[in-house]
């Protein structure tokens, strides 16, 4: 991975049969949210994640070479910090969210109502679960099966970024705006959703669509980072994978700690693509944008 040469052509290619592919999609996913299909829709965003992955065979680039066969022998520290460090960001960063806005603390199970309807809630009563119970249980699954679930869908996205275009990026800007532009990028890919249902951040906030369309660039431009150093240090695409897996499952636990209607706030958290609680992610990706200065030097 580290003799890749600059292929501008085979990245551009990539870059618009990714975004064709994943905006139409996106759209489709709108129509079907407007149309009460959520549910179908939801499943749709899993076929999204794939598009990465698909552009890369499609532009006519290797999918070769990116480590899927695991080699773990030694590394057995990263794939553990890839399982478990985004559990424990996620939870600091909710920490700092609610420390700030203490109000926003819930444990009535009204998000439950608000996602599923109160049904849920009365079920879950019914077998004699308790909501504190009921979260108890998202956070043990969150940390112990959800990452290698979540992982399958995550690799098609893993694939297109980390796999093909960061390496390219990187050998054409260096590591440090490789790392950045290949952030930006990667948020861009999903704006059409923050944009025409408000995914990730409602429809309620100031500056709705663009301000949540910058912040996610925030978002993805630490996560990419992190992802990155973890395929970097692996050479084995399903670590950030499982990364980036992990961040999906462990970000649905602070939203189901919070009231629903935070209005602007939910551009700050609690979950971890808001702007006080992605602060222990970034953290972490600024000590190793730094150590990357160093090591240049």
């Amino acid at each position: 991975m580290n003799d890749v040469t600059f292929n501008k052509k085979g990245t551009i290619k990539y870059l618009i049969w990714t975004f064709l592919m994943a905006w139409i999609l996106q759209a489709a996913v709108a129509v079907l949210y407007r149309n009460g299909l959520a549910a179908i829709g939801q499943l749709l965003i899993l076929v999204v994640m794939f598009a990465p992955m698909l552009g890369v065979f499609l532009s006519g680039n290797r999918l070769s070479g990116m480590g899927w066969k695991p080699r773990l022998k030694g590394k057995i520290k990263l794939l553990l910090t890839a399982w478990f460090l985004p559990a424990v960001l996620t939870a600091i960063g909710a920490v700092i969210y609610f420390i700030v806005f203490p109000g926003h603390f819930d444990i009535s199970g009204e998000y439950l109502v608000a996602a599923a309807g109160p049904e849920l809630l009365d079920q879950l009563e019914a077998q004699g679960l308790t909501y504190p119970l009921y979260v108890l249980i998202s956070v043990v699954n969150c940390i112990t099966y959800a990452p290698l679930v979540n992982m399958i869908p995550a690799v098609g996205e893993e694939t297109g970024w980390r796999g093909f275009l960061y390496p390219q990026l990187k050998a054409r800007f260096g590591k440090r705006r490789g790392w950045l532009i290949g952030g930006v990028i990667w948020g861009i890919w999903h704006w059409p959703l923050i944009c025409l249902i408000g995914y990730e951040y409602g429809t309620d906030y100031v500056g709705f669509p663009v301000v949540g369309m910058l912040i996610f660039c925030i978002f993805t431009t630490v996560g990419g980072i992190l992802c990155d150093w973890l395929y970097e240090k692996t050479e084995c695409i399903w670590i950030p994978a499982v990364f980036h897996g992990a961040i999906n499952a462990a970000a649905t636990v602070p939203m189901a700690l919070c009231i629903t209607n935070t209005g602007s706030a939910i551009l700050l958290g609690p979950a971890p693509n808001g702007v006080l609680a992605v602060v222990p992610f970034a953290i972490c990706a600024m000590i190793l944008f730094f150590k990357s200065l160093k090591s240049e030097e």
